[in-house]
């Protein structure tokens, strides 16, 4: 398989994103993060649809049990009427995701490069960049913001609120960063990734 070249010429700039006040959520990905995601936007009022690789009907008991009220859809259905897409699927599938799929989407990033957790993955593995700065050169016609595992964003004010607003209204503190570049410092091994802080420990974690 072909990999990006994440050196290549920065992606366009994406359009500006104006949404109602709890759109409506796809959350790609029902492993262990994905149906977390769900039930806890749900718990906030938000709609969900969530979506695997396959067949729906692969992971409607999942949804029903770990996240009762999210409907399970087809990946391409539940991106169709979102209003955020939340990307929690494993990092080694990430390369095969149609890049199409996600045009003009805000996308929330919340995978992790690990290598002991995930091998090396080729895509992933530069130390030049952080992950979400290689999702969004991938996802070039998408928005990108990177939490849960945290937050930090490519230069769209609009979706950093809507994304905060998110995180705040399911019971955490936002911290805003100044891009995708700083999500390095909320990745494995970085000095806040696995650590449970408050909005004052969390920023002063990361300026020291």
């Amino acid at each position: 398989m072909a990999v990006d070249d994440p050196a290549r010429a920065d992606p366009a700039p994406a359009a500006t994103v104006t949404l109602p006040s709890r759109p409506r959520l796809a959350v790609l990905g029902a492993g262990h993060t994905g149906p977390v995601i769900a039930r806890v936007a749900m718990a906030a009022g938000y709609p969900v649809t969530i979506a695997a690789s396959g067949d729906p009907v692969n992971i409607a008991l999942i949804a029903d049990v770990l996240a009762p009220g999210a409907e399970a859809r087809w990946a391409a259905d539940a991106v169709a009427d979102a209003g955020i897409v939340v990307l929690a699927i494993p990092l080694h599938r990430f390369p095969s995701l149609d890049p199409d799929l996600l045009a003009d989407r805000l996308v929330v990033d919340t995978m992790n490069y690990w290598p002991p957790v995930d091998g090396v993955q080729a895509m992933f593995d530069d130390p030049r960049y952080g992950s979400s700065e290689i999702v969004q050169r991938r996802l070039a016609r998408a928005t990108v913001v990177k939490t849960l595992n945290h937050i930090g964003y490519h230069e769209l004010g609009a979706a950093v609120r809507i994304v905060a607003d998110l995180i705040e209204r399911i019971g955490y503190d936002a911290v805003r960063l100044d891009g995708l570049r700083a999500g390095r410092l909320l990745q494995p091994g970085g000095p806040v990734f696995g650590v449970p802080l408050g909005r004052t420990g969390f920023a002063r974690a990361l300026a020291g």
